[in-house]
């Protein structure tokens, strides 16, 4: 709004009509009082959209109502001071006044209320900006935070670096800690808004004091790692010692079982093997690392070796097993069975434990385990039976008693 000169030629002369001068007076008063709500709550309307860009969308909707208003008042009571210019020269009639003074009273009364509606905005707006500026008091020690956490990550690795260590990984952090705090820097309230900037600033204490944290744990992590290559290689040693009885048992099953019993497992010593001489090779490339003091690139070479030992271990154990429960069976079938006759009886019980009995779809499920079992040792037959083929077969016949109980008990649930 632009201002107006509302008293022009003072002491020129006697006044005119006094009520219409006192109008004028009063709507020069009504004028400034609404200028000066609009422009107040123009800056905090401002302030609050970069404290809260989200929240401010309908308060700027709002407030731009009342502006277009403000503005719409302002011109007309420009256009009434221009009309009535009551410090001029010309004679007037008390009826001439009389209209001035009434459009004086009138876009004083328009300004009056558009300065309350001003007014009660700002009580509405009042609490939101109160909260946001209580919540903008945090935000300088979250800065100061933020720079703290920088300047000791950057201190740390600098000391790491001194004592010859590869502070690759945390001079990443410190990087992207850096780069955060760049943004927040150029961006501000302006482009981030109150909480975007304090969470900005959380983030970039967190990423810093986190590279903080990785390189005071260099000089600790190397002595770590060393402890680690020496566990692990007695670890790959421990299992290449597994190879010859894998060698001695894969003999057995060739020997003693039928192809089906142990073709799944052909190969598995040099298996195991192959996964020693890998692992080895893991722990070569760990050592030239550690030699470096590049503790995390080690670090990852020895997770590869204890990968590769685990397959390996796991393969020799599926052998050494195997002989165990063929071994097992031969000498006993109907022992193997015990355990998944238990489990179908189980079954039987479940289902035949309520009113009217087993459920029809229930008792055929079980029925046809039942015929199973019985027919399960027909597979046992000629010289070399396929003992490996009977137990799978068994421990289907296990699983699938057990899916019926559960079917069973999530039926009885869904009725109760």
């Amino acid at each position: 709004m632009r201002g107006a000169g509302d008293q022009r030629r003072r002491g020129r002369g006697p006044r005119p009509d006094g009520a219409a001068v006192e109008a004028r007076e009063g709507a020069s008063t009504a004028f400034y009082d609404m200028d000066r709500a609009q422009k107040y709550l123009q800056g905090r309307v401002t302030v609050f959209g970069d404290l809260d860009a989200k929240a401010a969308a309908p308060v700027r909707h709002d407030f731009g109502a009342l502006s277009d208003n403000a503005d719409a008042a302002a011109v007309a009571y420009i256009a009434v001071l221009d009309a009535n210019d009551l410090d001029d020269d010309r004679e007037r009639g008390p009826a001439e006044y009389d209209a001035a003074r009434r459009a004086f009273v009138a876009v004083t009364d328009r300004m009056k209320k558009i300065t309350r509606d001003l007014e009660r905005f700002g009580e509405r707006l009042a609490p939101e900006m109160a909260r946001l500026e209580s919540a903008l008091d945090q935000l300088p020690p979250r800065l100061t935070a933020a720079r703290d956490a920088v300047a000791a990550a950057d201190a740390a690795i600098a000391a790491a670096r001194t004592a010859g260590m590869d502070a690759t990984d945390p001079e990443a952090g410190l990087a992207r800690a850096r780069e955060s705090l760049a943004q927040l820097s150029s961006q501000g309230l302006g482009g981030l808004g109150l909480a975007g900037a304090m969470d900005k600033a959380d983030e970039v204490r967190l990423i810093a004091d986190q590279a903080r944290e990785e390189a005071e744990e260099l000089p600790r992590l190397g002595q770590k790692v060393r402890n680690s290559l020496a566990s692990v290689r007695t670890r790959s040693d421990m299992v290449a010692g597994r190879i010859d009885p894998v060698r001695q048992a894969m003999k057995l099953l060739l020997r003693n079982y039928s192809l089906a019993c142990w073709q799944d497992l052909k190969g598995a010593p040099e298996s195991v093997g192959s996964g020693v001489e890998r692992a080895r090779e893991r722990l070569n490339e760990a050592s030239a690392h550690i030699a470096r003091n590049e503790w995390k690139p080690a670090q990852r070479m020895l997770t590869a070796a204890r990968t590769e030992l685990n397959s390996a271990e796991r393969r020799a154990a599926q052998v050494t097993g195997r002989v165990a429960e063929l071994d097992a069976v031969a000498a006993d079938p109907g022992k193997a069975a015990e355990s998944a006759r238990f489990a179908v009886r189980d079954a039987q019980k479940l289902a035949t434990a309520q009113p009217g009995g087993a459920a029809p779809h229930h008792a055929r499920a079980l029925d046809a385990l039942v015929e199973r079992l019985e027919t399960a040792p027909r597979r046992l037959t000629g010289s070399h039976p396929d003992y490996w083929s009977y137990l799978q077969e068994l421990e289907a016949i296990k699983t699938a008693a057990g899916d019926t109980v559960t079917r069973i008990r999530d039926e009885r649930a869904g009725q109760g």
